[in-house]
């Protein structure tokens, strides 16, 4: 029998009982031999007093209610017991008209919504924002001119940014029973380097500005009652005067015992980490938050961010390290992060085994949680096949994992996973600039068959794998990237061979198809979006797709033009790409504007 602790727990119970039923109906002999007792019986023990996950509802995309009630059901059923939105400024604020404006921002009622609900499954929900860096979205306004040190971060020591700050806690507090609020207050890089220093001179270290900044929001948190949680980054890299990754994961500790006492006793530090697979160095990171005399909270990733597909290998390898760590040091809180940067492009159901990994960590003293144990609850809670959900992962490993064993000896090294099919779909078709990073690999191939083994597991067993449905994404992805990855290469050599009947028929098959199934997979994302989310921010990616069909066509008419004469020559063919990226393959990780287009064309000129 499992022992119930708290309201979570018994929907955690549900999630097993639903797991043990799966495992007997798809095992035929197990059924007959009616021993199924011991799936029926069982004790665990959780590992945590918090375990969370955070959705990043600032990146354009604002889930919908509707989809937040499906992943909160979810968390039940993995026994996840808190949730956080990140809300940079997708959240309505009395007489704050340009806060979030269209931007799709939650109401005051809809975030009782979410609580209630979510109260009702034993998840408590509090609030994420931020109260100093990442706010650009509200200070590109003039409305909030007064308040902005730079463009990303608030002016700090004035007297209207706390007035502002006070308002923003007291409004997005209101609809929680919580009484945790996540502050926030990572990456404020530039902090005191604008306005400030025109206004108050450079009288301080930054470390000091930054201190001092915590120390009076943490106050208002104290006056309205409410405990605060911030990322611990800043105050690593403010005190080692760099505002690099490098520094806050660097093996010595920058911060000064003076400085650390001037770290309110109330503030939850968290340590976010989602970049290494070396258990030790988690270990050893803990260890420096606690030599700050805090017990930090871990904040680990599913990366969804800057892609289309979770990358779920690296994510379970990183995941695995982390929590071996988190659970053989005792830290008692913890939540995965699902961010959306560059976009939030990423499919939403493409998350769900990460998510997975963290719910079964939080029941097990074990080190590592197998595939085996997340590809059957992926079966029995979500309904979906994990085998297809890795061979989607496809979309961007092209390489063999590069990432060393987590019981290797120490390893302080930053891994990115590359996030290929991205970069290749948004490349620009004419210039291919990117085209000699895959050169070496026949990626028509790769992508083509992945899209007919994801087309075959959307079908195979719809009764056991119903979610399957939601490969139909990767499956139009994979097949739009076999037509793109070699078509300037193709065009280009039918070109200069001066071969206008390969160039017609290039022109007739392989660049039709392409802009046929482009625009599918276009409405086919807006679709996906507007089921999922908020209409507001669906611009920024349809904004992507329009470049893309734009320059298809305008590469239709090129081609159009060269063969009724209108044109003599095709001066893009013959300016041919290089390799820009030396010895790193396909293996890269891209932002869309770096893709796009090889000129500083995005707010650069």
């Amino acid at each position: 029998m499992r022992k119930i602790f708290n309201k979570t727990q018994p929907f955690r119970a549900l999630g097993r009982i639903l797991k043990s039923v799966y495992i007997i109906s798809h095992d035929e002999e197990l059924f007959k031999s009616g021993e199924v007792e011991s799936y029926l019986n069982f004790e665990e023990m959780a590992q945590f007093h918090h375990l969370g996950t955070m959705v990043d509802c600032s990146r354009s995309c604002v889930a919908n209610i509707d989809t937040i009630f499906y992943l909160l059901r979810t968390c039940a059923l993995l026994g996840i017991n808190c949730f956080q939105l990140y809300t940079e400024d997708t959240y309505k604020i009395e007489n704050e008209p340009f806060f979030g404006y269209m931007r799709g921002g939650y109401t005051e009622d809809e975030l009782v919504m979410i609580d209630d609900y979510a109260y009702n499954l034993g998840i408590e929900v509090f609030p994420c924002i931020q109260t100093l860096g990442h706010l650009g979205q509200i200070l590109q306004w003039p409305y909030y001119a007064n308040v902005r040190d730079t463009s990303e971060v608030l002016l700090v020591e004035y007297e209207e940014t706390y007035q502002l700050i006070e308002k923003m806690i007291r409004t997005v507090t209101k609809p929680f029973r919580s009484k945790l609020i996540h502050i926030g207050m990572d990456e404020a890089h530039g902090l005191g380097e604008g306005r400030y220093r025109q206004i108050f001179g450079n009288r301080k270290e930054n470390s000091q500005v930054f201190l001092e900044h915590l120390q009076r929001v943490s106050q208002i948190c104290k006056n309205l009652g409410k405990t605060p949680l911030i990322w611990s980054d800043m105050l690593f890299c403010l005190a080692g005067k760099n505002n690099s990754l490098a520094v806050y994961y660097d093996n010595v500790n920058p911060l000064s015992s003076e400085q650390a006492l001037k770290i309110p006793p109330e503030v939850n530090l968290i340590y976010w980490d989602y970049y290494h697979v070396n258990t030790d160095f988690y270990s050893h990171k803990i260890k420096h938050h606690r030599e700050l005399g805090c017990e930090p909270w871990f904040a680990g990733g599913i990366w969804t961010w800057n892609r289309f597909w979770a990358a779920l290998p690296f994510s379970f390898h990183s995941g695995n390290a982390a929590l071996q760590a988190v659970k053989s040091e005792g830290v008692k809180n913890t939540f995965v992060t699902i961010w959306g940067d560059d976009g939030n492009e990423f499919d939403m159901y493409s998350l769900l085994p990460g998510l997975i990994l963290y719910g079964e960590h939080g029941y097990t003293p074990n080190h590592v949680v197998s595939l085996d144990t997340i590809k059957t609850t992926f079966g029995a809670i979500c309904g979906g096949d994990l085998d297809a959900w890795m061979e989607a992962c496809k979309l961007d490993h092209i390489l063999p994992s590069p990432y060393p064993s987590p019981s290797s000896s120490v390893d302080s090294k930053l891994y990115f996973p590359p996030n290929t099919s991205k970069w290749i779909l948004w490349m620009d078709p004419i210039y291919a600039f990117l085209s000699p990073q895959y050169g070496m690999f026949d990626l028509e191939k790769h992508y083509l068959e992945l899209s007919n083994n994801l087309k075959q597991a959307m079908t195979a067993d719809e009764n056991k794998y119903p979610l399957n449905k939601y490969l139909e994404f990767p499956v139009l992805l994979a097949y739009v990237l076999s037509l793109k990855v070699n078509l300037r290469k193709k065009l280009e050599e039918a070109y200069k061979a001066g071969d206008l009947v390969k160039l017609q028929e290039l022109y007739d098959t392989d660049l039709t198809l392409l802009c046929e199934n482009t625009k599918k997979l276009w409405k086919l994302h807006r679709d996906n979006w507007l089921g999922r989310a908020k209409p507001f921010g669906c611009e920024t990616v349809e904004l992507r797709y329009g470049g893309l069909i734009i320059r298809l066509n305008s590469l239709y008419d090129r081609i159009k033009g060269y063969l009724d004469h209108k044109y003599s020559s095709i001066p893009e063919f013959e300016s041919p790409p290089m390799m820009i990226y030396e010895n790193a393959g396909p293996g890269l990780l891209l932002d869309y504007s770096r893709a796009a287009t090889p000129s500083r064309a995005f707010g650069a000129g």
